[in-house]
């Protein structure tokens, strides 16, 4: 009996030495908001599987969606105190790096091309260089988010047609100018509330990427879809600099190559979706309609420089030069 338990003893010291012996020696907590089926999570996922399987079980990602460590800004604060290490976030990160506004200004990008070439050359480099200035975060990858459309029970194909629209607007003072300055009559409202709005024909209008479009039903609200493309914006991976710069200089450089296939892995998911949500909106009834992109642009652009300061505006052009 006595030699039972002593051998018992000894298996389990031996079991916990090998968990112990497989445990990280770093940890990265990483929470966002999308939720688990969002092609944000897949990338995520694809991070941490990248990581675990390059460092050699040396880092652990714990990733933690749906919000579970707070709304983003709640986790930008997190990771600036040491509580949590990496997050998905776009043009919050103007709170602290102005030229983080420039992630969603109306009509700075003329298709994903544009974009592309502006993130990834020396504009990019300015926004990412400022945001680990002031926010103590470095950006570890990007991804491109649908740009907003116009829904409405007309189609609308130059500004002049749309004639006073009353348009929800998210409570951005910039989209609330520029839509002015289009010709419609914006009006801030709680995303919660635009459905019924649209229902009661409180609101004529509203203004959304695809993905909102569809999971909102808006199909049931709104016959049109008139692609006036008016934000293509971005977000950024970031990770806290301080953390970063903790791990050894080989497993740092783990993270960054896993966040480049992550980008890259995510690139993939987000073309083949937007195709799936078109073709779905669509097959809900909702027609598209191209628009004056051009007119669009020319006639927001007064407003648009207005509402920046100079240095953001010396981006803008810069920007516009590409």
């Amino acid at each position: 009996m006595i030699k039972r338990l002593l051998t018992s003893a000894v298996l389990g010291a031996a079991i916990l030495g090998s968990q112990a012996s497989l445990a990280a020696d770093y940890t990265l907590k990483f929470g966002h908001l999308a939720n688990d089926e969002h092609i944000w999570h897949q990338a995520a996922v694809k991070f941490k599987e990248e990581v675990e399987a390059n460092s050699d079980g040396q880092i652990e990602v714990q990733l933690f969606p749906n919000e579970q460590l707070g709304a983003e800004m709640d986790v930008i604060n997190s990771i600036q105190l040491g509580t949590a290490d990496m997050t998905i976030t776009g043009e919050s990160l103007q709170n602290w790096a102005p030229k983080a506004a420039m992630m969603a200004v109306p009509y700075a990008f003329r298709d994903s091309a544009h974009l592309k070439k502006a993130v990834e050359g020396e504009i990019g480099d300015q926004i990412e260089a400022q945001i680990t200035e002031r926010a103590n975060l470095v950006p570890l990858a990007w991804f491109e988010r649908g740009p907003r459309q116009l829904t409405s029970n007309r189609p609308i194909t130059s500004p002049d047609e749309l004639d006073g629209l009353r348009l929800r607007v998210p409570n951005v003072p910039l989209f609330v100018d520029t839509w002015e300055a289009l010709g419609a009559r914006p009006t801030p409202m709680a995303f919660s509330e635009v459905f019924t709005s649209l229902q009661q024909n409180t609101i004529e209008g509203q203004e959304n990427p695809l993905s909102l479009i569809e999971s909102a039903s808006f199909d049931e609200v709104q016959d049109y879809v008139n692609l006036t493309g008016h934000v293509r914006s971005w977000i950024y991976v970031v990770i806290g600099k301080d953390k970063l710069e903790s791990l050894p200089e080989d497993l740092q450089q783990v993270v960054r190559d896993a966040a480049q296939q992550m980008q890259s892995y995510e690139a993939g998911l987000f073309e083949t979706d937007q195709k799936r949500l078109r073709e779905s909106l669509e097959e809900r009834g909702m027609e598209f309609v191209e628009v004056d992109t051009e007119a669009f642009a020319e006639k927001a652009r007064p407003a648009v420089l207005e509402a920046l300061s100079d240095e953001q505006r010396e981006l803008y052009e810069a920007i516009q030069d590409l």
